[in-house]
């Protein structure tokens, strides 16, 4: 029987399912994908909570891995989108009947704390090209389908089996998008403030990429982001962000705020030979030290070549900037990686702390991540913090630095001078409050 999974961080998230699957078909190229679209799930979130949608989810996940052969590979590729690849190069209706199969199952509803959901899906379905071992292409003819399905009147399925003209309109009106957001100035920096826990201060800032779509107003990324990664252009992302920090660390360094400013690195920039050189000459065109930069990146990417990592990271960290695990605990069990590369900060997956207040596990995990960051000599930030009850028992376990809503949102740099100015007067009333309470 197919293993079932604990919960949803215990699968595989989009990096390690590309990476899993990048495997497969360099062994045996004859292999077919789903992408398993639940459709309108954000409405089950938003109505009964995220808790219980993150239960439903994982149930919709060990169901959907427990219809299929044992040898069939599950990922998580985004929120509600799961990946699953089955050997065999198979035909439309031979990936339509397993549609079928999935969509008769779920008739079943599925009950959750008295609720019941009927799941619905679209599903995109592709064959691996003969001989094909590009595992982008691959999974971007999956892609392509699932957009073609969730865009069908009647069936919610859709086959690719062929690479498509990448000079097709839609091909060309994403990296238009692209094009029109970097010429336009349409993309901005926002900054989360970093709190140091007892005294409420601010001690640094997250930059955040914010899009000023010019129809749909400020935009979370992600779009973008999705079509850049499509389309190669995540480098040319990764370095307007970087670009975008320098230039802010001398904005900031001139109001007297000398603060670390954190920069998410993109994964396609760890493989850049040219990383830290050009690190070096933005460095040298803005006169800032590389001291008060960090840059961040997910585990994924850690573990993703421990040999190249190990290396470029070491090269980085010799420049002066300090290295921080974002979302530290979200998507892997295997920590070996920390024992390859020196890390200066972890970031506590928001997930531990939302629900502090509630699952003696998260504090739990919080705790011995803390006597990992004890043994490994780098520091901790608490990310998802939002009430003062998550405040109290970080200060109890001894997480010294945070961020989150409690504190401030993302906000733009002249918001974010502000903040820091003020010495932070949302932390100011949060001691007051403290202190009625008390």
């Amino acid at each position: 029987m197919k293993k079932l999974h604990d919960s949803l961080i215990s699968i595989p998230n989009r990096h390690v399912f590309l990476e899993q699957v990048n495997q497969l078909i360099q062994i045996d190229p004859e292999q077919s994908l789903l992408l398993v679209d639940v459709v309108r799930f954000s409405d089950v979130s938003s109505s009964f909570g995220y808790d219980v949608g993150d239960k439903i989810l994982l149930e919709i996940a060990n169901r959907i891995a427990k219809l299929f052969h044992s040898k069939a590979l599950l990922g998580r590729v985004s929120g509600d989108i799961f990946g699953l690849v089955i050997h065999g190069l198979h035909t439309h209706d031979q990936l339509h009947a397993f549609y079928c199969h999935l969509v008769e199952h779920f008739k079943t509803p599925i009950s959750c704390e008295d609720h019941a959901f009927i799941a619905d899906f679209n599903v995109g379905g592709a064959s691996n090209p003969l001989k094909n071992r590009n595992v982008n292409s691959f999974f971007s003819l999956a892609e392509s389908a699932l957009k073609q399905a969730k865009s069908n009147k009647f069936d919610n399925f859709q086959y690719a089996k062929a690479f498509k003209d990448q000079s097709s309109g839609r091909s060309l009106a994403l990296k238009a998008d692209i094009a029109r957001a970097f010429s336009n100035d349409e993309l901005e920096i926002y900054f989360q403030p970093k709190i140091d826990l007892q005294n409420l201060k601010i001690v640094g800032a997250e930059c955040l990429l914010r899009w000023n779509h010019p129809l749909d107003g400020v935009l979370f990324p992600g779009a973008l982001i999705e079509a850049a990664e499509s389309y190669n252009m995540m480098n040319e992302v990764g370095y307007w962000t970087l670009e975008q920090a320098f230039k802010s660390a001398v904005t900031l360094n001139n109001c007297g705020l000398e603060l670390k400013i954190s920069v998410n690195m993109s994964p396609t920039q760890l493989y850049d030979l040219n990383f830290v050189s050009n690190l070096s000459l933005l460095a040298a065109k803005y006169q800032v030290n590389f001291k008060q930069f960090e840059l961040e990146l997910t585990e994924d990417v850690a573990l993703s070549n421990s040999f190249l990592v190990k290396n470029q990271l070491a090269e980085i960290r010799a420049l002066g900037m300090t290295i921080a695990i974002d979302d530290f605990g979200k998507g892997y069990s295997n920590l070996a990686y920390m024992r390859d590369i020196v890390i200066d900060t972890i970031k506590i997956d928001k997930t531990f702390v939302m629900e502090l207040d509630q699952t003696p596990v998260n504090r739990a995990i919080i705790e011995a991540t803390q006597l990992i960051a004890k043994a490994a000599n780098c520091g901790i930030v608490a990310e998802g913090i939002e009430t003062l009850e998550h405040l109290h028992i970080l200060r109890e376990i001894g997480i010294s630095q945070g961020q989150g809503f409690l504190f401030s949102k993302a906000v733009p740099i002249a918001q974010f001078i502000e903040l820091a100015q003020q010495e932070l007067i949302v932390g100011s009333s949060l001691v007051r409050k403290q202190r009625t309470s008390g």
